[in-house]
């Protein structure tokens, strides 16, 4: 029997049976090894997103995985390939999508949130959805591929140019991996963040970070620019104080990049973005090639991806690991084992 985490009610998970149906035509069956928790998760925990999640749900789309069996008509895989999955589907008829823009589709169906997701031990999604993983590549770092996938797409979104002057707001896995991105694309990354431990991460890692109670992050950012302001503000926190933060660091023509998900509507300084013609762009999701080039950082080592990984628990244990996440703590990411031989071969 394999076994599967639901989401059955507000702070309510169990494990049960899987229901992963075999691989009909253009699917494939994968045996997920690593499942990675993440801030959309714990919205889906916490019941923030009954609307759109049917209970009892399977979560989970930070994933790496084998491929166990294909289903007619596929071509291409075979069963023991290192699999991730971009878990996207998306109508091809909306005007979204026609006009390439399918990550964003109207009807998009974002596997794992609003169909069955990867935490469980066998787990069935078409082949299209399939990123391939280099062999090299150990399948417990691979699970943060996803992840970094969004901060591609998300610095890609912001511009960012070799040179610029970059502000995270928010230390957490996405901001510290959108810092990474940046620093890759030869920016200067600071990151502001609470927490302790994570700012203890982030300069470890060498990205120089700030309590937002430091002073005023504003006047950091002005001597840190020669008076100038940053070229870009990324806002990661999800919190009304970091949306004004990222407003104030940004200097004229900056752009700020919104990233988080806020629940409800926030008061921005419009006269700012008059002032200094600043420019507001939203990133959502990925694509393809967001993925692909994902893949490579974490391969090459640019995404040092087992410093990123606080713990790894068994399949069993998952709901235990969402009340530790919910209650913050020394933590960064939490991945889930879903057999015996990834938890053993876990960091």
């Amino acid at each position: 029997m394999t076994l599967a985490v639901r989401y059955t009610a507000a702070r309510t998970l169990d494990t049960a049976p899987a229901l992963s149906a075999p691989p009909g035509p253009g699917e494939v069956e994968l045996a997920p090894a690593y499942v990675g928790i993440c801030g959309t998760d714990l919205h889906i925990y916490h019941g923030d997103m009954d609307g759109r999640v049917h209970a009892p749900a399977v979560l989970g789309h930070e994933m790496s995985g084998r491929v166990v069996s294909v289903g007619p008509g596929v071509e291409g895989w075979r069963p023991g390939d290192a699999v991730t999955v971009m878990p996207l589907r998306w109508d091809d008829t909306c005007p979204a999508c026609l006009r390439g823009h399918q990550h964003v589709c109207r009807h998009l169906d974002f596997i794992g949130i609003d169909s069955p997701g990867a935490m469980q031990q066998r787990w069935t999604v078409p082949a299209a959805t399939l990123i391939r993983l280099p062999e090299a590549l150990a399948l417990d770092r691979a699970a943060l591929v996803e992840p970094t996938a969004v901060a591609v797409h998300d610095v890609g979104r912001a511009a960012v140019r070799a040179g610029e002057k970059v502000v995270v707001v928010g230390g957490g896995p996405v901001g510290i991996l959108i810092a990474l991105v940046a620093r890759a694309a030869g920016a200067e990354v600071r990151v502001v963040e609470p927490s302790a431990h994570r700012r203890l991460l982030a300069e470890e890692l060498g990205l120089p970070a700030w309590h937002p109670a430091d002073d005023e992050v504003s006047e950091l950012v002005r001597q840190w620019t020669g008076d100038a302001g940053a070229d870009v503000a990324f806002e990661v926190s999800g919190a009304a104080a970091g949306v004004d933060t990222a407003v104030d660091v940004l200097g004229v023509r900056g752009r700020l990049c919104l990233v988080a998900i806020h629940s409800r509507p926030r008061e921005v300084d419009l006269h700012r973005f008059f002032w200094r013609e600043l420019t507001l762009v939203g990133a959502r999701l990925y694509d393809r090639s967001d993925f692909e080039k994902a893949v490579d950082l974490v391969a090459d080592g640019t995404i040092p991806a087992e410093r990123l990984i606080s713990r790894v628990v068994p399949l069993t244990q998952a709901p235990a690991a969402f009340e530790a996440l919910e209650g913050g703590g020394d933590v960064m990411k939490i991945l889930v084992a879903c057999t015996d031989d990834a938890q053993g071969a876990a960091v």
